[in-house]
């Protein structure tokens, strides 16, 4: 019984992480995607603009 109880844990995060990827994957496109790609845009946008601030006294 010693066996089961060591590969317990493990068996157990192995389909975890299975289903995570598959949840991941069956998310990605279908009816959002564009409003997914547009948010995601929108964001990069602002964090470009905020990184290309002049700066003050040369600093």
């Amino acid at each position: 019984m010693d066996y089961v109880a060591a590969l317990l844990p493990p068996v157990v995060m192995a389909v975890a992480f299975t289903a995570l990827i598959v949840t991941i994957v069956k998310s990605q496109g279908g009816q959002n995607k564009s409003k997914e790609d547009a948010a995601v845009d929108a964001a990069l946008g602002r964090a470009e603009s905020v990184g290309q601030e002049p700066k003050a006294h040369g600093v």
